[in-house]
């Protein structure tokens, strides 16, 4: 017979790594969303970065996407 070494356990379970994968991708939505509103003249002045998506619903979704990947760190994956 063959002898089996050490099995290898992974740390999280695999809906942890599909919770995390979901809260990187909200994450990088934020960003996204918070990207461009500027002038491409250095001279002019744009008001389009001050508008809602930038100030209030980007940073709300990053800060979502963050408590996203906190919840898939601290569930337990042994845990029904």
């Amino acid at each position: 017979m063959k002898e089996q070494g050490p099995q290898q356990d992974f740390l999280f379970g695999k809906i942890n790594y599909i919770i995390l994968l979901i809260g990187i991708g909200v994450i990088a939505l934020g960003f996204i969303l918070m990207s461009g509103g500027g002038s491409d003249d250095p001279n002019v002045y744009s008001d389009a970065i001050f508008n809602f998506r930038r100030i209030r619903l980007a940073p709300t979704t990053v800060l979502i996407g963050f408590g996203i990947t906190v919840y898939a760190i601290l569930k337990n994956p042994k845990k029904a």
